[in-house]
C-alpha cells in the first residue's frame, strides 16, 4: 500500500508556469462544479461507508465531507480580505481539530453539502467579478510565514476540492 498515493491521490498541487484568463476560468469552473460532484459521490453511501477512512490513521469520509466547507469558508474569507485589505495577515485555523469536533465526526453530511453548495455559489460569483490582475494580490499566512497570491490560492483550492473528491471516490471504489 502506497501511503503517499492514499494521501495525495491526484498528486500535490503545482502552480503552473503560466497563469492566464483561461487557467482562471478552468479553476473557477472546477470550484463551481465541486458541490454537485461531492453530492453525487456521497448520495448513496451508507453510514458504514461514511465511517470508513480513506487511509490508515486518516479521516473518515464523513470528516472529509465536513472538512471541505470548513476549509473553503476560510478560503472565501481570505480571498475577500486580500481584495479589500493591503496584504492582510490571515488567521490560520487548526483543521485537524475542527475535524475532531463531534458534528464533524458524526453530523449529517447533507448539511455540509448544502453549506458547500451555497458557499461555492457566492464564492464563484465573487471570483467572476475579479480582474486578472486582482489574482496577483496577496495575503500573509503566518503559520508558513509567506505571502500567497490569490492566483496560487485559486489553483490550490480548485485542487483541494478534487483532492478530497478523489479520497471519497477511491475509498468507495474499493
Amino acid at each position: 500500500m502506497d501511503l503517499e498515493k492514499l494521501k495525495y491521490p491526484i498528486g500535490q498541487f503545482l502552480m503552473p508556469e503560466i497563469f492566464d484568463e483561461r487557467q482562471t476560468e478552468i479553476w473557477i469552473s472546477e470550484i463551481e462544479a465541486l458541490p454537485s460532484q461531492i453530492k453525487q459521490a456521497t448520495e448513496n453511501l451508507s453510514e458504514v461507508q461514511l465511517n470508513q477512512t480513506y487511509r490508515p490513521d486518516g479521516w473518515t469520509l464523513k470528516q472529509v465531507v465536513h472538512h471541505i466547507p470548513d476549509s473553503h469558508l476560510n478560503a472565501y474569507i481570505r480571498f475577500k480580505q486580500a481584495i479589500t485589505e493591503d496584504v492582510p495577515v490571515i488567521r490560520p485555523y487548526y483543521e485537524e481539530r475542527w475535524a475532531e469536533t463531534e458534528e464533524a465526526k458524526n453530523g449529517d453530511i447533507k448539511i455540509s453539502i448544502e453549506l458547500l453548495t451555497v458557499l461555492h455559489q457566492r464564492w464563484v460569483a465573487f471570483l467572476k467579478t475579479l480582474k486578472q490582475e486582482d489574482y496577483q494580490r496577496k495575503y500573509i499566512h503566518p503559520a508558513i510565514g509567506k505571502e500567497l497570491s490569490l492566483a496560487n490560492m485559486l489553483g490550490t483550492y480548485a485542487w483541494h476540492g478534487k483532492h478530497h473528491l478523489a479520497h471519497i471516490t477511491n475509498t468507495i471504489g474499493k
